[in-house]
This record gives structure tokens, C-alpha cells and sequence, in this order.
């Protein structure tokens, strides 16, 4: 079957493509009758050499989008895939030179479609008295053994764009201009690899690959490449790009060897992610890098694709500091990047990490005695978070991707790491402050933040007093932290409902003569029963809004992470002050009711996504 594709319809989607970039791009017009787009101040040109390309449509950003001052004067689209009518390339020959350009310079891809019909179109221009001159560029380093028909024109092309540009722009002669980018374009090679093919609209796709299969070499339009290869990593892929590349038994290879500089463009065939072009940009750097090479300048993007071809295709041309003044010279074109002009190899990447302000340090007997109650307090949490681990993922489910244990336990596994490493801090302010920048930095996702967000803002009361008052103010402070971030109230059927129903309880604190545990005691039931009603309500914020209600039918795990939370500290401050071992019932209760559940043919899987 044919792709999905959003078209007004298959015959004009070329017309329309150039019409919508011509629409959006005060520099550029239409020229009437035809598919053809020239620069809006073609006026200006008087005196100069004219630059003209193109080729199929497909390719976008090329050719159109290359457009501007110090790059094409104009450029002539084909149907998608298909070389542009001779009318229309003879049209724009005449257009720029009735302008009062001194000649015009045709930049052909070597197609063999491309290179009969602006042929034919420069031999008429010529009979007419106009000075036209071609290049025929090839920079494909696919075919270790050349054919009759010679190396592709891909991606590096663009770079012909900009040295040709760059050169008109500063007045040289149509004759000069030929030789230089001819010779320019000796030094350059591309190849490209894919996941899978393109399909041109209205047609399947042109080829097709395993899932473990990638495609080396190939076109632009779709066609296979030389080899089929297996998945492997990008670092990898890489590798065996730039070996191919570069290697001298490859007739079609670029001359780059260690010490050489270079202009490495990384350009997306269409299709994929830019994390993707990241990761791709990232290891051709240091496989280049390590190799010796130096380079020069990076092109990272979209600059010739190939519809929505989900591939890759790495460019190099050796460069020398004359050329590279060329690469660098100003242009209007809206497709070409805004390229820093340093060079790439060299320079520092990283900056050290700023210092942490140094902390008051803890030296007392009572310090100590306090730093071990909090470790207790810490490993009891820990130990039931890993033990609610599958009830919370189950809870989770309903809601998205079922990690909400998971990431508990990622951030408890995080807490028993840094206890090993020596005593918590004493100092209340600073242990909950240590602990945000833990979960901010090992937790993720959602819950991370909104945990570090909580410990950040609760930690600033307890800096001058630890006294019942003190905890319920940075109680206070937690919550109203994770409101005005998380956007979540109470109500919402999130981890924010337990710990706002606690946090009610814990005013208590705040009068003269509270009791420490029968404040926290119902502060904690009271979590717990937050949690459970959030079973009954409709999700207001976090991942669990986008989900209908009705498939929310169990509690949210965020809810009920907080309260085994609070259950634990509690737990464990009572079997100090009784001085008797204690036994945690939290993690008993969750599980025996989820299997409760089970047996009555209650489904476990609901929740928010915190």
C-alpha cells in the first residue's frame, strides 16, 4: 500500500511545495508559467555571474531553499524525483540574463536526467548569445569501482552552492568561477546509510529492509545502496562510513588522511529524529578526531533529504584556508546554517562544574547521634520503596509506562549508595538539602523533580530552628513548592494528596505542647487514606490527565509511594522512642491487599504518572 502523505494531491505537490517556501520567504518569487524560483532582487545582480541549480523536487531544503545572496540566484524544480523540464531551465537562463547578469553558472547534480536537460537548455541559451556555463558534480564515495556513469551528486553539492555563491557575490568572472568549483569539487565525498526506504507520493516504498538491516550507499531518490549491512551502534555505523569513505582502494574516495582538514557536513535524509542527527554529529566528530583529521567547520541538518528517508549521510571536503574564507562568507539563504567560523577540532567543550558551598561542619556527640537516627530513618524508607517496587509499577500501568516503582526504587537504591559512602549530615537542612540534589540527579523522570523540588523548599525553615514548628513550616514549604511547580492541587490524584493530607495534621505542630507522636501518627493515616480515595477520583495533573477516569480504578502510586514513605519514618522514630525493635507493616498491607485484589478479580494497574 502507499504511505500517508499531506497533499492537496499527487500532481501538485511540487508546485505547491515551492509555492508555500516562496509564500513564506520575502527573498524569493515565482517566475510566471513556470516551476522556477529566483532571488526577489534579481535586479541587483547587474554586472555579476548568475548561479542556477536544481533537480527534483524531494530533496528540501535543496535546491530552493539555497536561494540568497552569496549563494544560487535561482533555482529550477522538477516533479518529485524527476529531472526539471528544459523550458523551464532555459526560462530562468533568460530571466537572470535579461536581469543583466554578465553569464550564469548551471550547478547540475550528475544524474543523468539532470545533465541532458540542462545540457540542452545551456546549448539553446548559448545559440541565443547568452554565456552559460556547466558543472556536473559527482561526490558520491559509494562504488569502490567507478561505472561509465560516474560518482552521484549528493549532499556535497550544497557546498558548491556556497563556494560558487560566495565567489559571484565577490565579482569574480563566470569563467574563473568555473574552474575553481570544478576543482573544489574533486576534494569532496558523501555517503550515506538508511534505515529503511522513502515512497514517492502516490507510489510504495522503493525498497525494502529486515529489521536488523540497514542500507550503505545509497541514493537520493530511493534507489538501493551498494551493501546491506547489519544494526549495529551509531559509533559503529560511523566507522564504517568514514572507512569507506577514506579508503584509498575506493576509486570514489576522499583523500583524507591524518592531519588533513576538513568541512564535515551531517545531513538527515529526511526521516530521522534530530536526538538521532545528535548522536550521528557526536560520533563522526570523534571517530574523525581520532583518526587525526582536524575539523574545520561542522554542518549539522537537513540540507538535501530525500523525501522522508530515515537516514544519514556524512559529507567531508578537504579545505584550505582560502576555501574555508568561502564556506564562511555570508549568506541570505534561508536553508544554510548559522555556522560558528572557528574551527571545531581544538576547541574546549566542557567547563568545570561549579563548586558547592561548603558546608558548616558537624563535630558533636549529639551531631553523631542524630546523623545515625537519620540513616535508620533513611534505610527503613528505602527498604519499602524496593519492596512496593512491582505493586507501584502494576499500580502505574493504567496511566502510561508502568515505572513508577521503578523509579522509587531507583532513587532508594540511590539513598542506600550515598549512606554507604559515610554518615548522612546531621543538620536537617542539610540532609534534606543533600537528598534534592540526589533525586534530582538519580531518581528522573517527573517524580525526581517534583521530590527535589519538595526537600529543596522544606529544607529552608529547618536552617535556623528544628522544632515541631519548624517541621510543619517546612512541611508547608515542600508543598507549596510542588504546587507552583507541578501544578498539581489537592484533588488531582497525585503523590500531592497524601502529603497534603499529612501536611494538614502536621499544624498541630505548630501549637504549644503538640505531641510529636500522636500528631505524626495521624498525620500518616491520614496519607494513607489520601491515597486510597485517590482511587475515586479523576486525574487533574501529571501523565494520568491525559487517561479516562474509567480506567482509573485503582489508587495512585505516586499517592501511596508518599505515604509508605511517611509510614516508615514514623515507624521508625517509634521503635527509638520504645526502644523496642520494630516490625514495618507497611509493605505487608499494600501487598496483601493487592493480592486481595487479585483473588476478588480486581485489576492492579492504575494511577498517575508522576
Amino acid at each position: 500500500m502507499t504511505s500517508k502523505k499531506l497533499l492537496n494531491s499527487v500532481a501538485g505537490c511540487a508546485d505547491d511545495a515551492l509555492a508555500g517556501l516562496v509564500a513564506c520567504d520575502p527573498n524569493l518569487q515565482l517566475l510566471q508559467g513556470h516551476r522556477v524560483a529566483l532571488r526577489s532582487d534579481l535586479d541587483s545582480l547587474k554586472g555579476r555571474v548568475a548561479l542556477l541549480s536544481g533537480g527534483g523536487s524531494g530533496h528540501e531544503p535543496a535546491h530552493a531553499g539555497f536561494i540568497g545572496k552569496g549563494m544560487l540566484t535561482g533555482v529550477i524544480a522538477g516533479a518529485v524525483f524527476t529531472s526539471p523540464a528544459v523550458g523551464s531551465i532555459l526560462a530562468a537562463i533568460r530571466a537572470v540574463a535579461q536581469a543583466g547578469t554578465v553569464g550564469t553558472l548551471l550547478i547540475v547534480k550528475n544524474y543523468t536526467g539532470d545533465r541532458l536537460n540542462f545540457g540542452l537548455a545551456r546549448e539553446q541559451a548559448q545559440a541565443e548569445g547568452i554565456p552559460v556555463e556547466m558543472v556536473v558534480i559527482g561526490d558520491d564515495s559509494a562504488f569502490t569501482v567507478l561505472k561509465k556513469a560516474g560518482r552521484r551528486g549528493l549532499c556535497g553539492t550544497v557546498l558548491i552552492h556556497k563556494v560558487a555563491g560566495a565567489l559571484a557575490e565577490a565579482g569574480v568572472g563566470l569563467e574563473e568561477i568555473t574552474k575553481r568549483v570544478s576543482a573544489v569539487a574533486k576534494a569532496m565525498g558523501t555517503l550515506g546509510v538508511s534505515l529503511s526506504s522513502c515512497s514517492v507520493p502516490g507510489s510504495r516504498p522503493t525498497f525494502e529492509l529486515s529489521a536488523d538491516e540497514l542500507e550503505l550507499g545509497l541514493g537520493i531518490h530511493g534507489e538501493a545502496g551498494v551493501r546491506r549491512i547489519k544494526m549495529a551502534a551509531a559509533d559503529e555505523i560511523v566507522a564504517l562510513m568514514l572507512d569507506h569513505m577514506t579508503n584509498p582502494s575506493n576509486a570514489s574516495h576522499v583523500p583524507v588522511q591524518s592531519g588533513s582538514s576538513v568541512v564535515l557536513m551531517v545531513n538527515n535524509l529526511g526521516g530521522l529524529s534530530f536526538l538521532e542527527v545528535g548522536i550521528i554529529a557526536d560520533a563522526a566528530v570523534r571517530s574523525l578526531e581520532g583518526r587525526g583529521v582536524k575539523i574545520a567547520r561542522a554542518l549539522v541538518g537537513t540540507f538535501m533529504s530525500a523525501l522522508e528517508m530515515p537516514g544519514i549521510s556524512l559529507t567531508l571536503l578537504l579545505v584550505d584556508e582560502p576555501l574555508l574564507k568561502l564556506i564562511d562568507a555570508e549568506t541570505s539563504a534561508s536553508a544554510w546554517p548559522n555556522v560558528a567560523k572557528v574551527p571545531v577540532t581544538g576547541r574546549k567543550r566542557s567547563r568545570a562544574a561549579p563548586t558547592e558551598p561548603l558546608e558548616v561542619p558537624e563535630s558533636t556527640a549529639a551531631g553523631g547521634l542524630a546523623s545515625k537516627q537519620m540513616a535508620l530513618v533513611l534505610e527503613r524508607v528505602c527498604a519499602a520503596l524496593l519492596g512496593l517496587e512491582e505493586h507501584l509499577n502494576a499500580l502505574d500501568r493504567a496511566a502510561g509506562d508502568g515505572d513508577c516503582g521503578t523509579t522509587h526504587s531507583r532513587a532508594a537504591r540511590a539513598i542506600q549508595g550515598w549512606l554507604k559512602e559515610g554518615p548522612p549530615p546531621a543538620s536537617p537542612a542539610q540532609l534534606l538539602s543533600k537528598l534534592s540534589l540526589l533525586l534530582l540527579e538519580k531518581m528522573g523522570g517527573s517524580s525526581g523533580a517534583l521530590y527535589g523540588l519538595f526537600l529543596t523548599a522544606a529544607a529552608q525553615p529547618l536552617k535556623a530552628k528544628t522544632d515541631l514548628p519548624a517541621w510543619s513550616a517546612a512541611m508547608d514549604a515542600g508543598l507549596e513548592a510542588m504546587q507552583k511547580y507541578g501544578k498539581a492541587a489537592p484533588g488531582d490524584r497525585t503523590m500531592l494528596d497524601s502529603l497534603w493530607a499529612a501536611g494538614q495534621e502536621l499544624q498541630a505542630w505548630k501549637s504549644p505542647g503538640a505531641d510529636l507522636f500522636q500528631i505524626l501518627t495521624k498525620a500518616v493515616k491520614s496519607a494513607e487514606a489520601a491515597a486510597e480515595a485517590t482511587k475515586d477520583m479523576e486525574a487533574g495533573a501529571g501523565r494520568a490527565s491525559y487517561i479516562s477516569s474509567a480506567r482509573l480504578d485503582q489508587p495512585d502510586p505516586g499517592a501511596v509511594a508518599a505515604a509508605a514513605i511517611l509510614r516508615a519514618i514514623l515507624e521508625v522514630l517509634q521503635s527509638q522512642e520504645s526502644g523496642a525493635p520494630f516490625h514495618s507493616q507497611t509493605e505487608e498491607k499494600l501487598l496483601v491487599k493487592a493480592r486481595n485484589n487479585r483473588r476478588n478479580g480486581q485489576r492492579e494497574d492504575g494511577g498517575s504518572k508522576e
